[in-house]
């Protein structure tokens, strides 16, 4: 431990060079303190131990070795307590469980079984692109492992578990909801896998998992995951390219979240347009880009670079810390060039080629320091050179559309409440004022759709509820 540097290191260093004129260590491993959650070295006279065994007792012994393995350098100390383990244990142990929770569900209802899984080559481009980062993990764990560094191990598991159930589940709910059985067996195949990378560090979690998700649909299954061999990448099932368009497709989406939080229009209300800027964006599949729209709720997607100048004011400083590696004592003469440049054309022409010449000086994207103001009735998020603008002018079909959809949302969350089964059909009466009937009406049938609904009547005496419209609903199942 830290604490013994000098008592055990120093001392057996001395006498080891003193006496045999070498070192008395090949390698030495320096452990932090375990500290409490206020930072301060645990001890009995402060009264602040915790004692491992209690801390089992209220989280489980799987978390607490989660949190020691992958939350952080054996070397550094560490706060060790009830709401850091906690933390640890919801962002990525729990949406693991969730998400086998949610396999379990729609398998079920949908009498899934492993023997008619399709190909992979007649899957679709999601459950590709989540198979490429699934051997990309094996990869990055057995890596890991071998060199003992159990933090970079938890540290990519949570960030597949995460694209797992938020990106991957998320994008295909439909496709669950329908039974699709490729969508099924991918989800399977990920997880049956996920779960022998974390056996080694939450071995009990991960033998749960197994007799539960694994063996009931796989007879030929090892009857212990920690029987089965660990898994192989496969590296004909990577694609670099797939990986990166994905990653470039979820930060333009974040990059779109944070406009719609800045100009406070909620997410369920559409927009017509959004310019977007991101390298690669024009080789973008369709799939990729009908995603975004989706996610973003926006009609039309259009390339920033086709906007005519009325979107945004664009100023640009030079980066020193990359431009002085690459010019030296003639990072200013670049500065100068770049001070003397149309900003705005020096921006499109980077984002659209890469690179640009000034002078004799070449320069790249990340030369710059560029600041994008929008102009009115627009809307910029912008970082690491991408970027979305979002066209924040609401006709009133556009906020018709938006109406429906949180008619939808209300419905959906009295099913849940009710206690429906996600499988089971409804008959709804509603009620509401009188400027949104004929919204509604003229949408019934894409509501009902959407709700699982075999009939959408209105209902006078329905008493309007408080909510943002005053719609008022009453479900029976059908």
């Amino acid at each position: 431990a830290i604490d013994q540097t000098r008592g055990w290191f120093y001392t057996l260093m001395t006498i080891g060079t003193l006496v045999f004129d070498e070192s008395s260590y090949k390698s030495v491993l320096c452990l932090g303190h375990i500290l409490d959650k206020d930072g301060r070295k645990m001890s009995k006279h402060l009264g602040n131990v915790l004692e491992p065994i209690s801390l089992m007792d209220q989280h489980g012994a799987d978390a607490v070795r989660w949190y020691m393995l992958a939350a952080g350098s054996p070397w550094s100390a560490r706060r060790v307590g009830h709401d850091a383990i906690s933390d640890v244990v919801r962002k990525t142990l729990l949406t693991y469980w969730n998400t086998i929770s949610f396999h379990a569900l729609y398998a079920q209802a949908s009498q899934f079984e492993l023997s008619q899984s399709p190909a992979l080559k007649d899957r679709s481009m999601m459950d590709k692109w989540i198979i490429s980062e699934l051997n990309v993990l094996i990869s990055e764990v057995d890596s890991a492992y071998s060199n003992f560094d159990s933090q970079s191990a938890g540290k990519v598991l949570a960030r597949f578990i995460d694209d797992l159930s938020n990106w991957y589940v998320r994008r295909s709910r439909r496709r669950f909801w329908d039974g699709d059985v490729a969508a099924l067996a991918t989800l399977h195949q990920c997880l049956t896998t996920v779960t022998q990378l974390l056996a080694p560090m939450v071995p009990f979690i991960a033998e749960h998992t197994w007799q539960e998700l694994v063996l009931p649909a796989d007879s030929q299954a090892a009857a212990s995951v920690h029987l089965t061999d660990f898994p192989v990448a496969d590296s004909a099932l990577i694609n670099l390219q797939l990986n990166e368009q994905v990653a470039m497709t979820r930060r333009v989406v974040e990059l779109g979240r944070a406009a719609r939080a800045e100009s406070a229009i909620k997410i369920r209300q559409p927009l017509q347009r959004a310019l977007i800027s991101a390298q690669g964006w024009s080789s973008l599949p369709a799939d990729m880009k009908d995603q975004i729209s989706d996610e973003l709720n926006v009609l039309e997607l259009e390339d920033i670079a086709h906007a005519d100048g009325d979107l945004v004011d664009i100023s640009v400083k030079a980066n020193f810390k990359t431009l002085g590696a690459k010019y030296g004592k003639a990072v200013q003469d670049v500065a100068t060039l770049i001070a003397a440049a149309d900003a705005t054309s020096l921006v499109k022409g980077l984002r659209s080629t890469g690179t640009a010449q000034l002078d004799t000086f070449t320069i790249e994207l990340e030369d710059l320091v560029v600041t994008e103001v929008p102009k009115s009735g627009w809307m910029v998020a912008s970082h690491d050179g991408e970027s979305v603008a979002l066209d924040l002018a609401l006709t009133p079909e556009l906020i018709a559309s938006g109406q429906v959809r949180e008619v939808i949302r209300l419905i959906q969350e009295r099913r849940k409440s009710d206690g429906f089964e996600i499988t089971d059909r409804i008959s709804v009466r509603w009620n509401a004022p009188e400027e949104l009937v004929e919204t509604i009406t003229q949408n019934v049938a894409h509501i009902s759709d959407e709700v699982l609904a075999l009939s959408f009547e209105r209902d006078r005496s329905v008493a309007q509820e408080d909510n943002e419209l005053a719609v008022g609903v009453v479900l029976t199942k059908a």
